[in-house]
C-alpha cells in the first residue's frame, strides 16, 4: 500500500510538472497578453535558456554569415608565470560532428550557435552583462566552451577567452542565368570576448 501511494504522488508530481511547463511554454510563446505581462520574469526564469521556442517553420531566416567560434585557455602557475594556450577551433569540432553523421545531435548542431546567438541578443557589441539574462546567457556561453576545451585537452586552465571570426557569406551570382548586381562580400570580422574566470580544470 505505501509502495502504491507512493507511486500514485511521483505520478501526481510529474503530471503537475509537465502541465507547468506546457502552459509556461504557452505563456512564453504566445502573444503578449496579461498573464505573461505580469510573471514574465517567472516565465523567462524557467524557459531560458534550456527549453527557448523558436518559431521559424513558416518564416525561416536562413543564416547570412560563419562564425567560427575558437577559444583558449590561461593558467597561472605557482611561481606567477601565466600560460596561454593556442586558440581551439570549437566551431570545426562541431561541424566534423554534423558532416560524418547522419543522425548528429543538437548538441552538436545548435548549442554553440544558439549560445552565441543568445549571448549578442543580450549583449549587442558589449560585453558587459546588463540583466539577469544576459549574465545567465554570458555564463551558458562560458560553460560550453571550458567544458568542450577541458573535454579534448587534459590542461589546468583557471581562465577562458573566446574569439569569434565572422564570415559574410556571398550572395550568388546569378538567379535563374540573370546576372545580378550583387554588392562585394563584407570583409571578415573578428571580435575577442573578455578573459572570464572559470572552476579550477585539473590536468587529466
Amino acid at each position: 500500500m505505501a509502495l502504491t501511494a507512493a507511486v500514485r504522488v511521483t505520478v501526481i508530481l510529474f503530471l503537475a510538472t509537465a502541465l507547468v511547463h506546457v502552459a509556461l511554454v504557452f505563456l512564453q510563446v504566445a502573444p503578449p497578453n496579461p498573464l505573461s505581462r505580469q510573471y514574465g520574469p517567472q516565465i523567462n526564469a524557467w524557459i531560458f535558456p534550456l527549453f527557448e521556442q523558436n518559431w521559424r517553420l513558416f518564416a525561416p531566416e536562413p543564416e547570412s554569415v560563419n562564425r567560427q567560434i575558437s577559444a583558449r585557455t590561461a593558467h597561472t602557475t605557482p611561481d606567477g608565470t601565466v600560460q596561454v594556450s593556442k586558440w581551439f577551433d570549437l566551431t570545426a569540432v562541431d561541424t566534423s560532428a554534423v558532416r560524418h553523421d547522419p543522425f548528429p545531435s543538437h548538441t552538436a548542431q545548435n548549442m554553440l550557435r544558439r549560445a552565441w546567438t543568445s549571448y549578442l541578443e543580450t549583449h549587442g557589441g558589449e560585453d558587459h552583462s546588463r540583466s539577469q539574462r544576459a549574465l545567465m546567457i554570458q555564463e551558458y556561453l562560458r560553460n560550453i566552451a571550458a567544458d568542450r576545451v577541458a573535454s579534448r585537452r587534459h590542461d589546468t586552465f583557471e581562465s577562458i577567452q573566446l574569439r569569434v571570426i565572422t564570415l559574410p557569406i556571398a550572395a550568388p551570382d546569378e538567379v535563374g542565368g540573370r546576372r545580378l548586381g550583387v554588392a562585394a562580400p563584407r570583409p571578415s570580422e573578428t571580435r575577442y570576448l573578455p578573459w572570464w574566470k572559470v572552476a579550477r580544470r585539473a590536468e587529466g
